[in-house]
């Protein structure tokens, strides 16, 4: 079976994803504790690479670019508040180029055929989860490898995401929830670090909102 890099943060998006390209793909999943103030999204990509059966799962330390980010954006300060809508403060500087810049590489080392994490059609306010900047990046990436491909040594590879092909948070949930059931409701999507989602911040109001268009009733704590 092909082998696929998958961006794994432990969220609704990312497992969802997972759980669409099972079948198709060996996964190899890839986490990053970037200085985030929501780290406990890292138990939660450990447990599911388990329950989901990852061929592989790294965690990847990259704390220092909280001190690059400084206080640019609300998600690795410490100073700024977490909005409860969108605001551009949201938007942490290239993160996806980042993170996938990393997973490719791993990728082109396994020969794997896809690189892919979970942006979707609701994504439209972060430039770098748009198709368009996949695209260039997954272009751009193959040319810096082009030697390697052309020789047999590599393979040519394509950056995928759900946005890629038009799906929705609320059908990529649909997809995730027919196979883990219940246990979809133990993903952390929140922005902070509590126990309990806050169910205040943006990305829990997204959460609700694609599981009441889902039409799931989601529970907490189970």
């Amino acid at each position: 079976m092909k082998k696929a890099v998958i961006v794994f943060s432990g969220g609704i998006d990312s497992v969802c994803m997972v759980s669409h390209l099972k079948s198709k793909y060996d996964l190899y999943g890839i986490s990053f504790s970037y200085g985030q103030k929501a780290n406990r999204e890292i138990n939660s990509a450990k447990a599911f690479a388990k329950k989901l059966g990852l061929k592989q799962h790294k965690i990847i330390d990259i704390g220092f670019m909280k001190e690059l980010y400084g206080d640019s954006n609300v998600l690795t300060s410490s100073k700024r508040k977490i909005p409860s809508a969108f605001d551009y403060s949201i938007v942490v500087p290239i993160r996806n180029a980042v993170f996938l810049s990393i997973a490719s590489a791993w990728a082109y080392t396994l020969n794997a055929s896809l690189v892919a994490y979970g942006a979707h059609t609701g994504d439209k306010h972060y430039p770098d989860c748009r198709p368009i900047f996949t695209k260039k990046l997954e272009s751009a990436f193959n040319l810096g490898e082009i030697d390697g491909i052309n020789s047999g040594l590599r393979k040519n590879i394509q950056i995928w995401s759900p946005y890629r092909e038009g799906i929705s948070k609320s059908d990529l949930l649909k997809i995730g929830f027919k196979m883990l059931d219940d246990s979809i409701f133990k993903t952390w999507s929140c922005y902070s670090n509590q126990k309990f989602h806050c169910g205040v911040c943006e990305s829990c109001n997204n959460r609700k909102t694609a599981f009441q268009k889902a039409d799931i009733i989601e529970r907490q704590n189970i």
